[in-house]
């Protein structure tokens, strides 16, 4: 059978939780694909899955910050409307608690921010991951292994 290893290629569920509940769960849905190694997951969560074995099922408890880091004050920005428009929807009426998504510079990805606070002229962005700095349940069931 199997085992997780560096490099492999997975299939599987998986669930984190922090304190206020679930963040991410796919249970209900499709399985997730990722490779480990390719930072779709954090090392601390990859490294719990190295040596488990298809069809396994497994829960772990990682301790505030390891899973995500520590919150970092730095990652909370303001930007301007005017930028915002020009990357976006010019009409968009934005509300705390709102999830934005932004091209990185090199325009083949994205990253996210949580919209924290309104004035006129800008909208301030946390962009530190939800659970940087809250413990964090990481649950996963390994469908299989390549």
């Amino acid at each position: 059978m199997a085992t997780v290893q560096p490099g492999s290629f997975l299939t599987l569920h998986y669930r984190l939780a922090g304190p206020a509940g679930d963040v991410i769960n796919t249970f209900a849905d499709k399985p997730a694909t990722l490779t480990l190694g390719n930072s779709e997951l954090s090392p601390a969560m990859e490294q719990r899955l190295q040596g488990l074995a298809e069809g396994a099922r497994a829960t772990f408890e990682l301790a505030a910050g390891e899973a995500f880091g520590e919150r970092n004050a730095e990652m909370q920005q303001w930007v301007a409307r005017q930028l915002l428009s020009e990357l976006g929807d010019p009409d968009e009426q934005y509300q705390v608690g709102d999830v934005v998504s932004f091209p990185t510079p090199d325009g083949l990805g994205s990253y996210a921010g949580t919209v924290i606070e309104l004035r006129e002229g800008a909208v301030r962005f946390d962009f530190n991951h939800p659970l940087a700095g809250q413990p964090v349940t990481f649950e996963v069931q390994v469908i299989g292994v390549l």
